[in-house]
């Protein structure tokens, strides 16, 4: 099982608590908004260095999870 805090960082020190990438000061919002405007999990990879693709994909799996949860209604409200 992926544990969430091995590919993502929280801290108030680093873009004011803003998730990033653990190790970088990489958003992970940076990763959705670029696949949202079809740029390629490559083409981020190259955009930013720092993040490696295993840790691109992890966070990508991490959200499948969250999104196909039979929960999501009640992680929704909580995000709300």
């Amino acid at each position: 099982m992926t544990n969430i805090k091995d590919y993502i960082n929280i801290d108030q020190e680093i873009l004011g608590g803003q998730p990033v990438f653990k190790g970088t000061r990489v958003p992970i919002e940076t990763l959705f908004l670029h696949l949202e405007k079809g740029v390629s999990l490559d083409e981020f990879l190259e955009d930013f260095p720092t993040v490696s693709k295993e840790q691109a994909i992890s966070v990508l799996g991490i959200a499948e999870k969250i999104m196909t949860s039979k929960n999501i209604e009640k992680l929704y409200e909580a995000a709300a």
